[in-house]
């Protein structure tokens, strides 16, 4: 079953009766499921289960819902603001399956983005960071996808709300995507609405209201912005730039979010541009690719995620041009709010 297909079920806008009655078998789970993560929270806020701290500060970049937020150009703004202060950030993540040695796609990514910034992956963040301060001269740690990973203690944790859908369709695991109830923001620091270009203006004031119900931290609006195109060999490119044919464009990816993808290489471009979703964290095989290939109506050029293009290393599929959207953070507020949370913390 595909991305899309899924969230037509999740999202109600399949009403045939196959999907009616997966809904609900999925709703007889989602209780089940809230019931464990509300007690989890629980035995925390209580000390009830335990939290290890480590010896340096520990900021913390996540979310409520499953799915693609935009954790990676958040992570990569934060460690670019640390070093221009004079930090020495090192980063903290799970890491995912990999089938290359090198490491998994969002490592090998934020190597690309944070150049010169140790990165550790373990499945026990504490372990990773200890492991992290002793291998590494840094002094501040940045944890990605670490607001549920209650065993660390962090002393910012910042929240990504994904405007395009910022409910997970307004169910627990496994009917929607949050991954907990919403009083789960009471524990953010601050909270980054992202991708607020791709929702109208009433949307956004309503999810901040909702928000607000609770927690009463800031909550900063962004967007993620193109500064351009690559390809697997570094070399650089702009739309309308000669060297491509833009005519038409195609598009693939296996993240978290793809409409949210979709959507901004359409602006763009400045037209809709097709899209083929894999799921999120997925491993493109040759035959993969020849598939991805012999469906699309003669693309001119294959656009995709620097999450993808780290996986295939390949300028081209079968001699159309392969280009990765490079994208950054861009706050529509002031991100003065985040910058003094982050020096209280990072002073005490």
């Amino acid at each position: 079953m595909t991305h899309d297909q899924i969230h037509q079920i999740l999202s109600g806008h399949r009403r045939d009766v196959s999907a009616a009655l997966m809904r609900a078998g999925l709703s007889l789970a989602a209780p089940l499921y809230g019931a464990a993560i509300s007690l989890r929270n629980r035995l925390f806020d209580r000390k009830l289960l335990k939290t290890a701290e480590l010896n340096v500060p520990v900021i913390s970049v996540g979310n409520v819902t499953t799915g693609g937020t935009g954790k990676t150009p958040v992570v990569a703004w934060l460690t670019h603001q640390l070093t221009s202060l004079g930090y020495r950030p090192g980063l903290l993540s799970r890491g995912y399956k990999s089938l290359d040695p090198a490491g998994n796609d969002e490592k090998r990514v934020l190597e690309l983005l944070c150049p010169d910034i140790p990165h550790i992956q373990n499945r026990s963040r504490f372990a990773g960071g200890q492991k992290l301060l002793q291998e590494h001269d840094v002094n501040v740690a940045v944890l990605d996808d670490g607001f549920q990973h209650r065993q660390l203690h962090r002393d910012v944790d910042l929240v990504l709300i994904d405007a395009s859908n910022p409910w997970g369709f307004g169910h627990l695991l496994p009917r929607g995507l949050l991954r907990e109830s919403l009083s789960g923001l009471r524990r953010a620091s601050a909270i980054l609405l992202t991708r607020c270009d791709q929702v109208d203006e009433a949307a956004i004031t309503q999810i901040i209201a909702q928000a607000k119900t609770y927690t009463s931290v800031p909550i900063l609006r962004t967007q993620f912005t193109s500064t351009g195109f690559s390809n697997s060999q570094g070399e650089n490119y702009s739309v309308g730039d000669a060297q491509i044919d833009w005519s038409h464009p195609h598009a693939f990816c296996g993240i978290g979010n793809p409409i949210g993808f979709q959507k901004t290489l359409s602006s763009l471009v400045g037209n809709e541009v097709p899209l083929s979703a894999f799921p999120d964290h997925f491993h493109y095989s040759r035959g993969d690719l020849d598939e991805l290939s012999a469906a699309a109506e003669t693309p001119s050029v294959w656009l995709t995620t620097l999450k993808d293009l780290v996986k295939i290393n390949q300028p081209d599929l079968n001699g159309v041009p392969l280009l990765a959207v490079e994208i950054r953070l861009e706050f529509l507020d002031s991100s003065q709010p985040l910058l003094d949370i982050l020096a209280s913390a990072l002073h005490s």
